[in-house]
């Protein structure tokens, strides 16, 4: 492997060799009407401080072209009669690539000559201009520029206000109090289930991102009292999109990192002159050599591509895909106790692949008409396969036998479309409709730790398994929407809207109306008010559980649960402190209910699902228990200028629930309050100043999350399956939580040539914080011991572009 890894690098510093080209590079792109999403012929493009001036004309399809455009940073200004002007600061211009740029301007309601709106400082804004509170838009250099992130868009969103994720052995994301299994993941405006490798069916995170962050051109994060076109979830959304590939000009990319991999990556037009493009990438992933947290070699790859085949009398249809493998194998006698994710009494085998494929159709039916239809699906699978050894005295295996078997295969089978009109500068309608068909293949059987199996032989092996699930069938989830924007004023914005839901498995409804205002009250301050009501399906491994109701005779006794609900009030107050500064608070107030529980009195709640790899064995399951989060968030940011930024948040709240049991408690994601400090500066260098260190710094820290006890000698009694308190559920907390990241980089744009590279190292928690990460019993001291994070660990990212 070290010899491929040789020969691919040398091959890159090869391409070094390419054509002389001048220091300057072309930004293009297309003008849009924010609301209509279609091209604004005459549209002009100036780049600010140029002298001479330099500016462009976009053509009758939107498109523009500035060439000749110096190396660094640059400021752009766009305008067009009778719209809102916007500048464009930041823009990163570098000798490897051209900078492509999709700008959406926003048509004046009260018809003023000239109004300005600068970009940075409305960057929390989203893309999707319906969604006014609890929404921000992210790019590709925030996800590579953040310290800490692992090049992953899941850890960089934990750098923002409500999103609490302490832990470093998985990229879950917990918003507000929620669980992770309350976030909504789509791509192109495809809903899938999962962008990670080594995933499990029902969660939405994992170890490793599938999801490459040089394929992403801006999408949007949003946390809560979401637009009506997004359903099927009650915490969060994270809405992806792939960028276009260059549609005149081949560019590539090469690049090595600890975590995603080494990949590489080519763009170009499939036909010049039809505006078709395409990219695609594959990353083979290198974290074998330095995986932190197990002595274990991950194996994992994956490709991403999307293909724009251009514009046509019947509109422009686009493909774009998804695909991840991913393997790894524990050996009891190959790792320790502290083992993150496995046990020394144990070989565990573990495969997850997963894939996404569709196509979308956009239709122009007329100037300020579309319909955009989409066809894809999705898949997850995953094995789990478990031998249990047994040790002598002197701790040598002297039998190993098969203790558990997962097969699991989820694939999923997308028709959505979606119709919007803008009828004026004031009104503009989105209504669509999402269909999937649900193909589910769920097998798992266990016999590991299980008290009631019996051992007639003693030999140490139970006799035979205990089903947990066994399902293979089909069902549909059925979603609608529309949501209507009224702009009363420029300062003034109302919308309004419904979901709706229906799931044919359990033939449940549901009716979610949502609305928000945002008002610019004064030049510098806004105020924007928000209210949905969700709703999200019961997780698929809760939902086909299969309880042993009597000897040997097994039902599915969760197959009747509704969805989940809530509502949720967000209020958002945004002031501009200067051209780059922003201050932003929100509060906000969610009340959950019809939320699995158990029927007799306990303390289980399916708000508690996914603080876990795995879903708690849990039958009988009624829709009557409920939950409550609330809070406040702090942001106070500054925006990349005079070259440096720094980014502030707080977040202060309170999650709770009450079980069947009527007790309210803390549930396991409640850390009550998440701190970061983020710090970035660059230094220009250079002849022409066209090189740059840089050096980027983050600091978080958050109260420990809660747990519930272990019963020792319960645990004991019971084959070493754990037993808990309880009576004492989630009444415990973890150390709080502490972690200081240090990246230093340098970025080099070629003095003769049409290629830049960029450098760093990112040397993660460097105090070496242990944080805790979990008590367990552990089978090999009989004892209950505290398992820690992962310590210092040094991340390094290496890209070339030419």
């Amino acid at each position: 492997m070290n010899k491929k890894l040789i020969i691919v690098l040398g091959m890159l510093v090869a391409l070094l060799s390419l054509k002389a080209t001048a220091q300057t590079q072309t930004v293009k792109g297309q003008i849009l009407d924010a609301q209509a999403e279609y091209p604004l012929f005459g549209a002009t493009v100036g780049l600010i401080g140029s002298d001479p001036y330099l500016g462009t004309v976009a053509n009758m399809d939107g498109y523009f072209k500035l060439e000749n455009v110096p190396i660094g940073r640059q400021t752009l200004i766009v305008q067009y009669l009778g719209y809102k002007n916007q500048t464009i600061p930041n823009v990163l211009v570098t000798t490897g690539k051209e900078v492509i740029l999709n700008i959406k301007l926003e048509e004046s309601v009260e018809k003023l000559e000239e109004i300005v709106v600068t970009a940075d400082a409305n960057k929390d804004l989203p893309i999707n201009e319906l969604a006014k509170v609890s929404a921000r838009t992210f790019s590709l250099e925030e996800v590579t520029r953040f310290s800490g992130g692992r090049n992953d868009v899941a850890r960089m969103a934990a750098s923002f206000a409500g999103v609490s994720a302490p832990d470093d052995s998985r990229n879950d994301i917990v918003v507000r109090g929620n669980s992770p299994s309350g976030l909504l993941w789509r791509i192109e405006g495809m809903p899938v289930a999962t962008v990670n490798h080594y995933n499990t069916i029902g969660s939405t995170g994992g170890p490793v991102s599938a999801l490459n962050t040089n394929l992403l051109r801006n999408s949007d994060f949003m946390t809560g009292a979401f637009p009506a076109e997004y359903g099927n979830a009650n915490a969060a959304v994270f809405d992806v999109n792939f960028r276009n590939g260059n549609t005149e000009k081949y560019e590539f990319t090469g690049q090595l990192a600890a975590f995603s991999g080494l990949e590489f990556m080519a763009e170009g037009p499939l036909k010049k002159g039809n505006n078709s493009s395409f990219v695609a990438s594959y990353r083979y992933g290198i974290a074998r050599f330095a995986a932190p947290g197990t002595s274990a070699i991950p194996i994992y790859h994956d490709f991403s591509f999307k293909a724009n085949l251009g514009d046509s009398k019947i509109g422009r249809f686009e493909i774009f895909g998804l695909g991840g493998l991913s393997s790894i194998d524990f050996f009891g006698d190959e790792i320790d106790e502290t083992d993150l994710f496995a046990n020394p009494n144990e070989d565990a085998y573990v495969n997850s692949d997963l894939g996404v494929l569709g196509l979308s159709h956009l239709l122009r039916l007329n100037k300020t008409t579309y319909l955009k239809t989409i066809l894809g699906v999705s898949a997850t699978a995953n094995t789990y396969n478990q031998d249990n050894l047994i040790r002598d005295s002197d701790g040598n295996t002297v039998l190993k036998y098969r203790s558990t078997n997962v097969d699991n295969t989820e694939i999923r089978y997308n028709l959505s479309s979606t119709f919007n009109k803008k009828f004026n500068a004031s009104w503009s309608l989105r209504a669509g409709v999402v269909t999937e068909l649900y193909d589910a293949n769920f097998f798992v059987e266990d016999r590991d730790n299980q008290a009631g199996i019996p051992d007639t032989d003693a030999d140490g092996v139970p006799d035979y398994y205990r089903l947990i699930r066994d399902f293979k069938d089909q069902y549909t989830v059925s979603q609608g929407f529309a949501q209507a924007e009224y702009n009363v004023t420029d300062e003034l914005s109302i919308t309004a809207g419904l979901h709706s839901q229906y799931h044919s498995y359990t033939e449940s409804t549901a009716l979610e109306p949502r609305a928000a205002i945002s008002w610019q009250f004064d030049p510098r301050q806004r105020l924007s008010l928000a209210y949905g009501l969700h709703a999200q399906a019961v997780p698929s491994p809760i939902l086909f559980y299969e309880e042993e109701v009597s000897a040997g005779v097994y039902e599915k006794t969760n197959a009747d649960l509704g969805f989940t609900r809530s509502h949720h009030v967000v209020l958002g107050y945004d002031r501009n402190l200067g051209p780059s500064w922003r201050l932003k608070a929100e509060t906000y107030y969610q009340y959950i209910f019809d939320v699995p529980v158990e029927r007799t009195p306990s303390s289980y709640s399916i708000l508690n699902e996914g603080a876990d790899f795995v879903f708690e064995e849990k039958g009988s399951l009624i829709n009557d228990g409920i939950g409550r989060n609330y809070g406040v968030e702090v942001t106070l940011e500054k925006f990349f200028s005079n070259n440096y930024y720094m980014l502030m948040t707080t977040s202060l709240f309170d999650s709770k629930y009450e079980g069947s049991d009527g007790i309210e408690r803390s549930t396991a994601f409640n850390n009550h309050f998440v701190y970061n400090i983020l710090f970035g500066k660059e230094w220009k260098f250079g002849k022409g100043q066209k090189n740059a260190w840089t050096f980027d710094t983050k600091l978080t820290t958050s109260g420990g999350k809660p747990y519930t006890p272990i019963d020792l000698d319960g645990t004991r009694n019971n084959a070493g399956d754990e037993v808990r308190f309880e009576d004492e559920a989630y009444t415990m907390n973890y150390g709080d939580y502490f972690r200081w990241d240090v990246k230093f980089g340098v970025r080099i744009n070629s003095a003769k040539k049409n290629v830049s590279h960029q450098f760093f190292v990112d040397l993660q928690n460097v105090t070496n914080r242990k944080n805790e990460f979990v008590k367990r019993y552990n089978e090999v001291t009989d004892q209950i011991n505290v398992v820690e994070q992962i310590g210092f660990f040094p991340d390094i990212l290496y890209r070339i572009q030419f």
